[in-house]
This record gives structure tokens, sequence and C-alpha cells, in this order.
């Protein structure tokens, strides 16, 4: 178990010289430029390419693609990279964290691979760089009387202001008559559904069961990744000039969040109060530690043995272009689904498995 304080994590990599991805000594190596873990020429590089915007996917909410970037400044896994990083929350609009990436107005964002190729299918141009799962964080909840969604039909399902895709192709996969179902835009008190106000209620499946777990009122939770729906979790996107013009910041930035994540999955409380920090008053650690174990989990079950964390998997890309296509009317080729990620950013910063920290 990695134990080792923020101050000595820091400290750690600030501290480190440039070796090779296996930890043996390489001669021919560049130095590590002072205070950092990569080399100088290297620094200057990713010092040349600016001012670098994080924008959250909602506020500063424990999630993957969330809680270790906000660690990863925390603990000054940013700085030992030189590269020059600015916080800022989002408030949960994809839409929006879209046109801020096409725009310029921020460099990254946590979006998830269909919100990816919906925006490029209406003119958003944003690239996908990294996801951490093919199972997606939107599911379906229930009473636990439900034992088949087709037991849905003719009754009311509450939603928060959209249906969410994957969760409407999992009742259709599951034989559940779609049509007949009526949707509610509800809140987001989950309670609705306990109280019997709605038959089902769509969800985050680290937000509301966890919430009504704790409440003492447990429900069936039905994710469309079980029944072969695609999705995506912790995905992250950049703005296509700056990846373009600034590839090896585009592979720090990801490093160094690869590399809190790994920190975070053994140091949790810590994470979680490094977003508290940047939250201020009223952030629910307890609510939010449940927020990133429940997703940490999820991840590190569905990841292939000997896949890297973060890397993108194209066949998913592909089924998450056919399922838009299926229900949202979009047009979108395999060719032009593939072209919306670059999956080079990603294989650069692993041997095999294992995240390279330092640089080489």
């Amino acid at each position: 178990m990695r134990t080792r304080t923020l101050f000595a994590a820091f400290s750690a990599a600030a501290l480190l010289i440039t070796v090779s991805a296996c930890g043996g000594d390489d001669d021919t190596a560049p130095a590590a430029a002072a205070g950092t873990a990569i080399s100088a020429d290297r620094c200057a590089k990713n010092k040349a390419a600016g001012k670098v915007t994080y924008l959250s996917g909602y506020q500063w909410q424990a999630s993957a693609s969330i809680l270790e970037y906000a660690a990863a400044k925390k603990l000054g896994y940013f700085d030992a990279v030189c590269l020059d990083v600015t916080m800022q929350p989002g408030t949960g609009d994809t839409s929006q964290n879209t046109k801020l990436l096409a725009s310029g107005k921020v460099t990254f964002s946590p979006v998830s691979q269909q919100d990816v190729l919906s925006a490029n299918a209406n003119g958003i141009k944003v690239t996908g760089i990294s996801s951490y799962s093919n199972v997606g964080l939107e599911v379906l909840m229930t009473k636990t009387d439900v034992t088949d969604l087709k037991q849905l039909d003719g009754t009311t399902l509450g939603q928060k202001g959209a249906m969410p895709i994957g969760v409407q192709a999992m009742l259709v996969q599951a034989g559940a008559d779609f049509g007949s179902v009526k949707q509610v835009t509800v809140g987001y008190d989950p309670s609705v559904l306990t109280r019997g106000q709605v038959k089902s209620l769509t969800g985050f499946i680290s937000n509301e069961p966890n919430q009504l777990k704790a409440a003492g009122t447990p429900v069936t939770v039905w994710r469309p990744y079980d029944y072969k729906v695609p999705g995506s979790l912790g995905a992250m996107a950049v703005n296509p000039d700056f990846a373009a013009k600034n590839p090896e910041a585009v592979q720090d930035f990801l490093r160094a969040g690869l590399h809190a994540f790994e920190y975070c999955e053994d140091n949790a409380g810590e994470c979680v109060k490094a977003a508290a920090e940047l939250t201020g008053a009223g952030y629910d650690e307890k609510q939010n530690l449940a927020v990133w174990q429940t997703e940490d989990k999820v991840v590190r079950d569905s990841l292939t043995s000997g896949t890297a964390l973060g890397a993108i998997d194209t066949k998913n890309v592909t089924a998450l272009a056919e399922m838009l296509n299926t229900y949202t009317k979009t047009s979108i080729t395999p060719e032009q689904a593939t072209s919306e990620f670059d999956t080079s950013y990603v294989s650069a910063i692993y041997q095999g498995d294992k995240l390279i920290w330092p640089a080489p």
C-alpha cells in the first residue's frame, strides 16, 4: 500500500531524476529539470504551452476524472511536469463544456465518449484522449420488487430533464415497451422512488444508490452495461488545436492525473479533502468518498488485465456511434467516430500497463 503523505508525495516528485520506465539507470538520458519529474527540454516545452485550464464535469465531486485532477494539483504533480494548470469547476452541463473546449476557453475537460461523438456530429470539434471504463455511470433504479424490466411497461419513469440514451437502449434490449413508459422530470431527491412517486428513476451509479443505501432504503440498480449497451466512465477530452501544438503537454497532463489516480486509490480520504478545499464550506466528504470508491471499483472491475488505465477502446467508440445513430438519428460512420479520438497520448506514457513516472 502507498502510505505517503501529500507532502512526501510532492517531495518525491520534486526530487526524482529522469529514469527509465523499468527504474534502471540511463547515462544517456537528459538530466531532469531542477524540482521536476521530466527533462529540462521537456519542461521548457511544457512551460511554453502556457496556461492550461482544466474544467471539471460537475463542481469538485469526487468522480473519476475529477478527484484525481484536483489531487494532482494539490500534490504538486502538475508542477512536477512543468504545467501551469488553472482549476475551474463545471456546472454539469456537458454541452457547455464541449463548447468551451472547442472555443479554446478551456483546455481539458471530462467529457464522456458519447458526448465527444455528439459534439463533433454537431460541428463542435473536441478530441477524446482517454477513458477509464466502458461501463457508463448512468443507471436505472427501481424498488426491489421489480425483477424484470418488462414490469416497467406502462409505468412512470423519473428523469432529470433528458432521458439517458444508454438507459433507453437497455430498456429496449430488455424487451420493455419503451413507448408505453411515461417520462416525468424530477429533481435530485432520489426518495421520489422509494416514496412511490415514480416506478423507476434514472441516476448515476455512484450517487443516488449510495444515498438511498445510506438512508436505509436500498434499491435495485440496473446497469446498461449488463445488457451489452456501451458507455464510458472517466473520459477526458482536449481542445484539438492545443493538442496539435503541444503533444507533450497533453501527455504530461494525463501522466499527472493518472499518477494521482493511483495515489488516490490508496489515500482516498486525503484526495477528497483536496477537493473539499477547492469547494469550501458545505462539501460532504463522506458522500464524496463513497462516490470515489464506487467509481474506482467499477473502473478496476472492468479493466482488462494488461490494459493501461485510460486507454481508449476503439471498438467501444464505434459501438457508441452506432447507438447514437439508432437513438438520436445521427449518421456517424465508424471512421468518423474513431477519428475523433487520439489513442497516442495514453500509449506514450505507459510501458505495457505501467504508468511511466517520472517521464523519460
